[in-house]
């Protein structure tokens, strides 16, 4: 998939992500993008969250329920942690722990889930069957050998966003953690990004990409099958390719 991959991408991608730049409303205790990325991504998994009002709360201390908030403001910490720290396997799962404060127990928070996990359809049908309990210690090293070859390799531009969004893709379909893989996923792909091209990776609206045309994203996902053991990555291009649409992104009207 690569070649065409490379064939079809944004000639003038790079440009837009060198001139990439912060909100003027952030502050040294407040990034507007990290803020944004929190909510989108909260937003994806059903979080009934308003962009504007999170910002008010952490930008103005505007004071609100915190049963409204504090989800996306473990998500954020989680971010801000990945922001100063380097992409490893004690890493992820210590912001997977971050990230779950008030979703999961301690015990489940970084761990991976002894359960066997399905993705269920808002009428009850089965739609995705996840890697097996026991098969999650072995999958899981694979999937960090890979993240630290990837971490180690000269891949251009265009290989780095390719190879994040399918890291992205790969941890989503293994889905290690009880709850939380979604968010995490999508911490991962940013966090990838940054640790190859740097900080202007955090500048990037793609959980808000994401949120807005939600439905691709989620109908590319499952285009790889119903169980993990018999995914077909070679249905994986579209999910790559909605990456790159987002570094000029701006969100919807």
């Amino acid at each position: 998939m690569l070649e065409r991959y490379k064939d079809d991408f944004d000639k003038n991608a790079k440009k837009g992500f060198e001139e990439l730049y912060d909100s003027e409303i952030s502050m040294d205790t407040f990034s507007f993008y990290t803020s944004v990325a929190a909510v989108y991504s909260s937003k994806i998994e059903g979080e009934n969250i308003d962009l504007d009002s999170f910002i008010k709360h952490k930008r103005f201390g505007t004071t609100c329920q915190p049963d409204y908030t504090r989800k996306i403001d473990d998500l954020y910490d989680a971010y801000l942690f990945a922001q100063k720290t380097k992409l490893s396997a004690k890493s992820l799962e210590h912001a997977h722990a971050q990230l779950t404060k008030h979703i999961l127990q301690k015990t489940q928070q970084g761990k991976f889930r002894k359960i066997n996990m399905f993705v269920v359809t808002k009428d009850g049908k089965i739609e995705y069957v996840a890697a097996a309990p026991d098969k999650l210690k072995s999958e899981m090293k694979k999937f960090y050998i890979d993240m630290d070859t990837l971490l180690k390799a000269n891949l251009s531009f265009e290989e780095v966003f390719f190879f994040a969004s399918l890291l992205h893709l790969v941890f989503v379909k293994i889905h290690p953690f009880e709850d939380g893989n979604g968010r995490t996923s999508r911490l991962l792909e940013k966090w990838f990004i940054a640790q190859k091209l740097g900080d202007n990776a955090w500048f990037i609206q793609s959980e808000r990409n994401y949120y807005d045309q939600h439905q691709t994203y989620y109908n590319n996902i499952r285009r790889l099958g119903l169980e993990y053991d018999e995914l077909n990555y070679a249905e994986a291009l579209p999910f790559l390719q909605i990456l790159p649409n987002a570094i000029n992104y701006k969100g919807n009207a």
